[in-house]
């Protein structure tokens, strides 16, 4: 592990950690933002460019954004402040613990840890973009009209909601 590899890691998980426990929206969903551009930052360190510059256009410039643009337009005001922990804090820590160790144990008995790793294929971004430009058109412009439809219905909620509590 390298120490660039490190520090964004640990970036990432701490404004994960913030982006969960923040009470103020608007700060949560910065954070959740930077968390993105970590992730992003992650990918591109490890080589995967094309899910890297996906990060970045998806997540970091549509999601995220949206997510910003809804709190803004949505929020008539704070919620009254509340303690940050349930009653019940203990039996979520205790079931999240019992989760990470499932998991951990499958994940070291699996037989993959152990395989022969293969070479990654020689995809270029280039290439990708090619296929999505020709192949996979049509999908790709699927999801185009879906995340529009998406917007256009958030906004006609927001502003449904903005009428009402005139």
């Amino acid at each position: 592990m390298t120490v660039p590899f490190a520090i964004i890691a640990f970036l990432t998980l701490a404004s994960a950690v913030a982006a969960m426990s923040l009470r103020n929206l608007v700060h949560c969903a910065l954070t959740l933002m930077l968390t993105f551009a970590g992730l992003a930052a992650l990918y591109l360190q490890l080589g995967a460019q094309f899910v890297g510059f996906a990060q970045i256009l998806v997540y970091l410039g549509a999601v995220a954004i949206l997510i910003v643009f809804a709190i803004l337009l949505t929020r008539a005001s704070e919620p009254p402040r509340r303690s940050r922990f349930s009653a019940t804090w203990v039996v979520g820590v205790g079931i999240a613990a019992g989760v990470f160790g499932v998991l951990s144990g499958v994940i070291l008995s699996s037989r993959a840890i152990a395989g022969v790793l293969r070479p990654p294929p020689d995809l270029t971004v280039r290439q990708i973009g090619d296929q999505l430009m020709g192949k996979y058109v049509l999908p790709l412009e699927v999801i185009g009209l879906l995340l529009t439809a998406a917007l256009i219905g958030a906004a006609i909620i927001a502003m449904h909601e903005q009428r009402g509590s005139k």
